[in-house]
Order: C-alpha cells, then sequence, then structure tokens
C-alpha cells in the first residue's frame, strides 16, 4: 500500500509517496541520490508526528506504524 508523508530533515520538509513496505533508510537513500536530500544526511531515527513515537529508519514504514498524512521529523 502506498502512503503520503512528510519528511523533515535538516530543516527541509520532503512530501513524498512511498509503498510502506519499504524500508525507510532505503526511502532515504533513493532521496538523496535524486538529490532532494544532503550527501551525508542519514539519520537513524525519526519522530512520527501521529503517533509521536519514535522510529527507527532501519525498519519499514509498515513495521513502524507510519501511516498517511503522517510527519517524520528527525531526532537532533
Amino acid at each position: 500500500m502506498f502512503i503520503n508523508i512528510t519528511m523533515e530533515i535538516s530543516g527541509h520538509n520532503l512530501d513524498i509517496r512511498i509503498d510502506s513496505e519499504q524500508k525507510i533508510k532505503s526511502a532515504l537513500d533513493v532521496l538523496r541520490q535524486r538529490g532532494k536530500l544532503p550527501m551525508g544526511t542519514t539519520p537513524d531515527y525519526f519522530r512520527s508526528m501521529l503517533n509521536q513515537n519514535l522510529v527507527s529508519a532501519h525498519k519499514t514504514f509498515a513495521e513502524e506504524n507510519i501511516f498517511d498524512g503522517d510527519k517524520l521529523v528527525t531526532i537532533s
């Protein structure tokens, strides 16, 4: 299932449509390759603004219960 989310990374908001079964880190790699993220930007953890929980970039969006409309913000 595809979901629409916002990712806030290093002050940049990215609205993306992504397969919920994809690993978050893999999605970040694709965004970096397409020039949407600065090189060297590889956060390991985010905060889900919908669920208010810690999210690991090493799991899939589905495993971390990320749903349509969520916003993931990098943990500093």
